[in-house]
C-alpha cells in the first residue's frame, strides 16, 4: 500500500509539473543549456586560446594545484600531453562535479512551489485527507522532481561525452579512456552522488515550501540548496580536495543518511493539522 500511495502521489504531481510550459523547459531545457555551457566555454577555449596564453593560465597556483592532483589521478603519461591538451582534459575531468548543479537549480525552480501553491490554491487539503501518511506525500513530492533531475542529469553527462569527443583531440580522450579513477569518478557520481544530491536539494526544497506563505519567500529559503553544492565543486576545482572514487563513495553514503534524516525532519516540520486548519 505505501508504494501504491506513493505511486499515486508521483502521477499526480508529473500531471501538474508537466502540463505547465514553463517547468517543462526548466527540467528539459535548462540542464542542456548548463551543459552547452560548459561545451562553450571548451570550444572557445581551444579556438581563440594561444599557446603562450596555456602557459600563463597554467602558471597560476591554483590550476597547478588542480593538474597536480590531475596528474596523480590520470598517469605519469599527463607529461606527454601539451598544455592545451591537460587544460582540456583538467575541464573535463571537473564535469562531473558540475553535473551536481542541475539538480540544485531544477529544485529551486520547481521543489519550493510543490506544497505552498498547493496551499494557495486549495489542492493540499483533499490530499492530506486521504490515507496518505505525511512521509509518503513529502518523499514523493521531492522524488516527484528528483527522478526527472536524476535522467537530465544522464542525458547531460551522455551529451557532454559527445560533445567532446569532437571538441578535444584524440590524445585528451584516450587518456580519459585509459584511466580507471576517472572512468569511476563519473559511474559513482553519475549512479550514486547525483541521485543523492537530487534527493537531497528536492526534500529542502519541499521543507521550504511547506513552512513559507508564498512562492517567492519558499524560493529565496531554498538558495541554501545550492551552498553545498558549490561548495563540493569549489573545493574540487581550485585544487583543496582531490576526490578520489573511495572519497565519493563515502560522501554519497554520507548524503544518503542525510535525505534520510531530511526526510525525518520535514515529516517533524510539516505540521499537517496546522495545514488543514489555517488554510482553509
Amino acid at each position: 500500500m505505501t508504494l501504491k500511495r506513493i505511486k499515486n502521489v508521483l502521477k499526480k504531481e508529473w500531471e501538474l509539473t508537466f502540463k505547465s510550459v514553463n517547468n517543462t523547459l526548466v527540467v528539459t531545457l535548462l540542464p542542456l543549456l548548463i551543459v552547452g555551457q560548459v561545451l562553450g566555454i571548451i570550444f572557445a577555449v581551444k579556438t581563440f586560446v594561444g599557446a603562450n596564453s596555456f602557459e600563463d593560465i597554467t602558471s597560476n597556483a591554483m590550476i597547478q594545484r588542480s593538474m597536480a592532483n590531475l596528474q596523480g589521478m590520470i598517469s605519469s603519461e599527463i607529461t606527454s600531453l601539451s598544455l592545451s591538451d591537460r587544460f582540456h582534459l583538467l575541464l573535463v575531468s571537473q564535469f562531473p562535479y558540475y553535473l551536481l548543479l542541475i539538480p540544485t537549480m531544477i529544485a529551486i525552480s520547481l521543489a519550493t512551489f510543490s506544497i505552498v501553491e498547493e496551499k494557495q490554491t486549495g489542492t493540499l487539503e483533499p490530499l492530506l485527507a486521504t490515507p496518505v501518511r505525511t512521509w509518503e506525500l513529502l518523499l514523493a513530492k521531492a522524488l516527484s522532481g528528483a527522478i526527472p533531475a536524476i535522467i537530465m542529469s544522464w542525458v547531460c553527462a551522455v551529451v557532454f561525452l559527445i560533445g567532446i569527443a569532437f571538441l578535444v583531440s584524440k590524445a585528451v580522450v584516450e587518456a580519459c579512456l585509459q584511466s580507471t579513477q576517472l572512468i569511476s569518478i563519473w559511474l559513482i557520481s553519475l549512479i550514486f552522488l547525483v541521485p543523492a544530491i537530487s534527493v537531497l536539494s528536492f526534500m529542502l526544497g519541499v521543507i521550504s515550501s511547506s513552512k513559507a506563505s508564498d512562492a517567492k519567500s519558499a524560493q529565496n529559503v531554498a538558495l541554501i540548496i545550492v551552498l553545498p553544492v558549490l561548495a563540493i565543486v569549489a573545493t574540487q576545482i581550485i585544487g583543496l580536495i582531490s576526490f578520489t572514487p573511495i572519497l565519493l563513495l563515502i560522501l554519497s553514503f554520507v548524503l544518503c543518511l542525510l535525505d534520510l534524516a531530511v526526510l525525518r525532519l520535514a515529516v517533524k516540520l510539516f505540521c499537517r493539522e496546522a495545514i488543514l486548519v489555517r488554510w482553509k
